[in-house]
């Protein structure tokens, strides 16, 4: 069973049935006991990042959340929950994220449109399970004002304006910062490949 997180925002439907495509059995989860019977998670988030921090707290899901990561269990975040992945965010200057990957998510500048909303191509940087059958310069669907930066866990990248981390993986934790569930044929392979970890 594949848990969705659910915190009252984020494209939960959509990705449910994505999954649900794929032929994985999936739940909306917003209760901790849901997180724990659990195989995976996959974290749509969507929003702001600190109205987000702050909704996993009223659930009771933050602490958790970090507690299911923690113990190795295979986590996929898509937009702010690639985001929340990080140490904080300058959309909610002094509210922490989760903390697993370093560094802070930026505001895009320098460009006349802020959000990016549409396709823009990914290029993969190394190897990478999550996008394992997908070529590099394919193109995705993002929706997103703020980016996170690149690091050593950072395995594809696109450009707007700046370029900046659009796959990240390291050991149980993978997150993508467009939306696979919007993004046709390539966006149902890196579900795939996740589902298959």
């Amino acid at each position: 069973m594949i848990a969705v997180l659910d915190y009252g925002a984020g494209n939960v439907g959509s990705v449910l049935k994505a999954v649900e495509y794929l032929g994985h059995p999936a739940q909306a989860a917003d209760v901790l006991e849901v997180l724990q019977t659990t195989d995976k998670i996959i974290f749509p988030g969507q929003g702001h990042f600190g109205q987000m921090m702050q909704a996993l707290e009223a659930r009771r899901l933050l602490e958790p959340l970090r507690a299911q990561i923690t113990g190795g269990k295979p986590f996929l975040g898509i937009c702010l929950g690639l985001q929340a992945l990080y140490e904080s965010s300058d959309e909610a200057p002094g509210v922490a994220g989760l903390g697993f990957l370093r560094g802070r998510v930026t505001r895009f500048h320098g460009v006349f449109k802020v959000p990016q909303v549409g396709w823009n191509q990914l290029h993969i940087r190394r190897d990478s399970k999550l996008l394992r059958g997908v070529a590099s310069s394919s193109f995705v669907y993002y929706c997103h004002s703020y980016y996170a930066p690149v690091t050593e866990e950072t395995t594809a990248v696109s450009g707007y304006s700046q370029t900046y981390a659009a796959v990240v993986e390291k050991n149980n934790i993978a997150a993508v910062q467009f939306h696979p569930e919007k993004s046709g044929d390539v966006g149902l392979r890196v579900l795939k490949n996740f589902l298959e970890m």
